[in-house]
């Protein structure tokens, strides 16, 4: 291939859906060696052009050209054996087989007819060491965090030896470190003249590591520019189709402050499960948004699924709404008004192959059943109401939930909850993966909810997110609560020292000494 030749060009990309135009006209070029960005908000079309280009969607019109040769796969194992691998944002790996057989799934080397058990797991330990990940390659993948498996599958992709790897969102379950670590393969990838296509939501990554980029809006192509030559403000306002007077003064407003808090909904003090949670504290009250902050494995997560309810607690105490709690199962937290977000929305959230109506309303069916069965009347009018409140985009009630983006998905796993009338929301990574658009209407609808009175626990990797849109921010390290850091001089700075050098647990008032 000519070296000024771009590896791929995709151009004139249609592609319609029932009722849906997905992509219309929509192109792509990506150089050799190059790191190339598509960004674009949720439901603009970069992963139905990813699908399209991975032969997961057939394409109604249009061409394909990889390395001069026009290309038509018609599965995604075909572009994998013609030069392309595609790490999905969502880890779409087997969880009960081990972490060996999934870096090496469909091509294990084999000794005769046998699998060759000795040389597949040197071969995958050595692999993932290449990514600083160092684990039991025997154990099952589903016993690992979800940052652990996204590595594993980012490990898979990089190891096909491919000539052009796509990574969709690859770095939302990864913490800092761990994001070092994969710009640094990407730039060995690029030495080595591997191209990558990056898509993110977070611009500090695409400038940090993209040379050029595509923005997607609508289904369509509307700009493609070197990195340098555009701001962070501008792409922002390309992507949503707005001037960049109007997206500055929109962020301005994006976090409205929230009133003066309630009684306290939650009082959470010493919890304990396993190992994972060894006195982590916090208190909610209505009215408030508490942001949870933490390195991966401080027991972020682990503290929100104790206090709903989903893993046993071996210790401390729990009262909601002025009354002990002893939840048994989540049944128990939601039927003293808890809901529950979880960070993983493909595995715990949504139920893909299921309508948006019926994942809308599955928390609330027992409310809108008599004798077994729905009544249908009222269970449209629930679901309309909270499209029509959320602006959740759909083709219509009974479109299928996995044919949203992720931002629509997230939207109606909160309506699930909203429809319940819940006097305390816990959410883990609420905005993960999701447009600056969605993100923004998603936190602004958080600070609605919690003028209206509602109290919001809120799990985010994403400083900024926890330090503009909460009223405290609770540290957590190794299983225990460190710090509590007030609304007065919440930062990122300060949540990041708090992260690194609190000590203090929390005081029986609330209150801690970082």
């Amino acid at each position: 291939m000519n070296p000024a030749q771009p590896l791929l060009v995709m151009e004139g990309i249609t592609k319609t859906f029932p009722g849906v135009l997905a992509l219309q006209d929509a192109s792509l070029r990506v150089g050799p060696g190059e790191v190339h960005a598509l960004i674009g908000q949720n439901g603009a079309g970069k992963s139905t052009l990813i699908k399209i280009l991975t032969g997961a969607y057939r394409r109604d019109r249009g061409t394909i050209r990889l390395a001069g040769q026009e290309v038509d796969f018609h599965s995604p194992q075909a572009a994998q054996r013609g030069g392309i691998s595609t790490i999905y944002q969502e880890v779409n790996l087997v969880g009960f087989r081990s972490v060996a057989e999934n870096v090496f799934l469909g091509r294990e080397p084999r000794r005769s007819l046998l699998i060759d058990w000795r040389a597949m797991n040197a071969e995958a330990k050595r692999v993932l060491e290449r990514f600083d990940v160092r684990v039991d390659v025997t154990r099952p993948l589903a016993s690992y965090s979800v940052a652990v498996q996204q590595m594993v599958a980012i490990a898979r992709a990089v190891s096909y030896q491919s000539r052009l790897v796509i990574m969709d969102e690859p770095t939302s379950s990864l913490d800092d470190r761990e994001v070092e670590t994969l710009f640094g393969v990407i730039r060995q990838l690029k030495a080595e003249g591997v191209s990558v296509v990056f898509v993110s939501h977070r611009l500090d990554e695409l400038y940090a590591v993209c040379d050029r980029v595509t923005i997607m809006r609508d289904g369509r192509t509307v700009d493609e520019r070197a990195m340098g030559e555009i701001s962070k403000l501008e792409l922002v306002a390309k992507m949503l189709g707005k001037e960049i007077g109007e997206v500055r003064r929109e962020g301005e407003t994006a976090f409205e402050r929230t009133g003066p808090p309630g009684e306290t909904v939650l009082d959470a003090r010493d919890l304990r499960s396993g190992t994972a949670l060894r006195g982590a504290s916090v208190n909610v009250r209505a009215g408030e948004i508490v942001g949870l902050a933490g390195l991966l494995g401080s027991g972020r997560s682990e503290t929100a699924r104790a206090i709903f309810g989903a893993d046993e607690l071996t210790g401390g105490e729990l009262r909601v709404n002025g009354k002990p709690a002893d939840f048994h199962s989540p049944a128990d937290a939601i039927s003293r008004g808890i809901g529950f977000c979880s960070e993983d929305r493909k595995t715990e959230g949504i139920i893909p192959h299921m309508t948006v109506r019926e994942n809308l309303t599955l928390a609330l069916l027992p409310a809108l059943s008599r004798a077994g069965i729905v009544d249908p009347a009222r269970q449209a009018e629930v679901v309309d109401r909270f499209i029509t409140r959320l602006g959740i985009k759909t083709a219509g009630p009974d479109q299928k939930i996995r044919e949203l983006s992720g931002g629509n998905q997230q939207k109606v796993l909160l309506a699930r909850w909203l429809c319940l009338n819940p006097k305390l929301l816990l959410l883990d990574e609420p905005t993960r993966g999701i447009d600056v658009g969605a993100k923004a209407e998603i936190q602004g609808l958080l600070s609605e909810l919690a003028r209206e009175g509602m109290g919001v626990l809120m799990i985010s990797s994403e400083l900024e997110e926890l330090a503009e849109g909460s009223n405290r921010v609770v540290v957590l390290r190794d299983g225990r609560s460190v710090a509590e850091l007030p609304r007065e001089g919440l930062t990122q700075d300060a949540i990041m020292t708090a992260m690194a050098h609190g000590s203090a647990p929390i005081e029986a008032d609330g209150g801690a000494h970082a």
